[in-house]
């Protein structure tokens, strides 16, 4: 049966409040899915703060410009392979199958593929009796958005697609390896948006949409009357690492958002001013009815425990995303 605590985070740890872990100066991490949109922008945020990277993912490193500031890297997949770096002082775990629309379509391989992850990680660092602060990214995608109200760790979880429940077998997953002995606390960030990110999310959707729109015709879109709460990937990243450094740590599960929601008719706006072209008539499709109307995230704990707070204002998050494209 599911621990309601576990995936909840309903109260404080008691194992948690007595454990003091920080990333030394100069420290080794290890950072899963690090030639992704995250892991592209946390890495280069740890070698630049003096950090030590080591890096697995499964794209060949000569398919990665930009990523020389590794000091080693293994291209794998974490779900048929055990991780081979165990002497770390600390652990990023972005690693694994993302986008909720996909997820309907191949709901098993996500539900296995991101479980199978975690445990391949997991596992040889338990064999090692490793003290690394282990970050587990979640998702604010396991929340049920069914309140107007900012959502915190506190807020229902909702296993509203395949994806979700992967990312909820995965805490709780963390919940187990945290009773074994490892240092394992969960991030869940809502929307990510910034410079370096793929297709399959808005921005980067509704950008190239705009770019290729026949004059006179509708532009197809999504629904953009939902509202999601968005933070900027360089500010995620800060968060991660303020996860890392800060000791000790009071809870569990940690919320990574702006606080702010925008709905996708704002980001559409935001995009086409900063082409430089007018605003299209659009045809739009709700293609998700069990979607929530409107997310937004409460990181006070995040906030409170750590320092941490968004810097980049939202329009300069689309005007840096479209610099990079």
């Amino acid at each position: 049966m599911m621990s309601r605590v576990s995936v909840r985070d309903a109260r404080p740890s008691a194992e948690r409040s007595e454990r003091v872990t920080a990333l030394p100066d100069g420290g080794r991490v290890l950072v899963t899915g690090a030639t992704g949109f995250v892991g592209r922008t946390l890495t280069g945020l740890l070698a630049d703060r003096g950090y030590e990277v080591l890096g697995m993912g499964s794209a060949p490193l000569e398919q990665s410009a930009g990523m020389e500031h590794l000091s080693s890297y293994r291209s794998s997949d974490l779900a048929d392979e055990i991780v081979p770096f165990t002497d770390v002082h600390a652990v990023v775990h972005l690693a694994g199958l993302a986008q909720v629309g996909r997820s309907f379509d191949e709901p098993q391989r996500y539900i296995s593929s991101n479980s199978a992850m975690f445990t391949n990680l997991c596992e040889p660092l338990l064999a090692a009796v490793s003290a690394a602060r282990i970050i587990v990214v979640s998702s604010g995608a396991v929340y049920s958005g069914s309140t107007a109200a900012p959502i915190d760790e506190g807020s229902p979880i909702a296993f509203s697609s395949p994806y979700a429940v992967s990312k909820v077998l995965v805490e709780n997953q963390a919940a187990y390896y945290r009773a074994r002995g490892l240092d394992t606390v969960v991030a869940r960030p809502l929307n990510h948006i910034g410079p370096g990110q793929s297709r399959g999310y808005i921005v980067p959707d509704l950008a190239a949409r705009l770019a290729d729109r026949e004059a006179g015709v509708p532009m197809r879109v999504g629904n953009l009357d939902a509202r999601r709460d968005y933070t900027d990937v360089r500010d995620v990243a800060e968060a991660y690492l303020k996860l890392l450094v800060a000791e000790p740590l009071q809870h569990d599960t940690y919320n990574v958002a702006s606080g702010t929601a925008r709905s996708g008719w704002e980001v559409l706006d935001v995009l086409a001013d900063a082409m430089g072209i007018p605003s299209p008539e659009v045809d739009m499709v709700r293609d998700r009815a069990i979607d929530p109307s409107s997310v937004v995230g409460d990181a006070s704990r995040l906030r409170n425990e750590t320092g941490w707070a968004p810097r980049r204002p939202f329009e300069e998050s689309i005007r840096d995303f479209l610099r990079s494209s």
